[in-house]
């Protein structure tokens, strides 16, 4: 099996992909200790500070001592340089909020998965061609599961995942695997800000564990 499959599988097995940013290095492990016992294998930190490369170099320290199953992200990747930056730091595989070029040609050829944001058919044929297999939907409160239904059957050979504007709720997930999703992307409406305000861990940890819980029951009945 390469790299890009393992990520890929593990993401879809666990249905959800967890994203979240704390410029604060401690609750940044809290939190992703918190999603491991919840459950969770593959979770996405975005770059979106200047503590990011930092803390994520840490995170790739205490999964390699912890949690030896968890594979960690990047995402908010959105030039080449920053995509070797990370890579550098270990990596498992790359998320963008749009679809660059150069940084499909830099991972790719290395077995290492990158699913960019694509809002439209021209995109997703261009991410395609590039060797993209795994497509992120965003922003998917602007797209809406009426999307991913009309444009599945174009794209058979790729998997996608919406992120942005999914709710934990049942029939918000139900919505977008019903409409052919493989995943759905959550950030804020799961690792909000007020919970990281609080540091309650144990709440992350037991949200997480419901959306898990819903999307294993989901996939037995759909």
């Amino acid at each position: 099996m390469t790299k890009i499959q393992l990520v890929t599988n593990t993401i879809i097995n666990q249905g959800a992909l967890p994203l979240y940013y704390n410029a604060d290095e401690t609750v940044t492990l809290e939190i992703l200790r918190s999603l491991y016992k919840a459950g969770i294998r593959a979770v996405e930190y975005t770059s979106r500070g200047e503590a990011a490369l930092s803390n994520f170099t840490k995170m790739v320290e205490v999964r390699n001592a912890e949690m030896p199953e968890m594979l960690l992200g990047i995402g908010t990747i959105k030039n080449v340089q920053q995509a070797k930056e990370y890579y550098m730091a270990g990596a498992d595989f790359f998320i963008s909020p749009g679809f660059v070029a150069d940084v499909a040609a830099f991972l790719i050829p290395k077995d290492v998965l990158y699913s960019p944001g694509c809002m439209t058919p021209t995109e997703i044929i261009a991410a395609e061609t590039a060797g993209v297999t795994f497509i992120k939907l965003f922003p998917g409160n602007a797209l809406g599961p009426g999307f991913m239904s009309a444009i599945k059957d174009i794209f058979p050979n790729l998997k996608f995942m919406p992120t942005g504007g999914v709710d934990t709720t049942k029939e918000s997930i139900d919505s977008w695997f019903k409409a052919g999703v493989s995943a759905v992307g959550m950030g804020s409406k799961l690792v909000s800000k007020e919970l990281m305000l609080a540091k309650d861990y144990a709440t992350i940890e037991s949200e997480t564990k419901k959306v898990l819980d819903i999307i294993q029951t989901l996939k037995q009945i759909n």
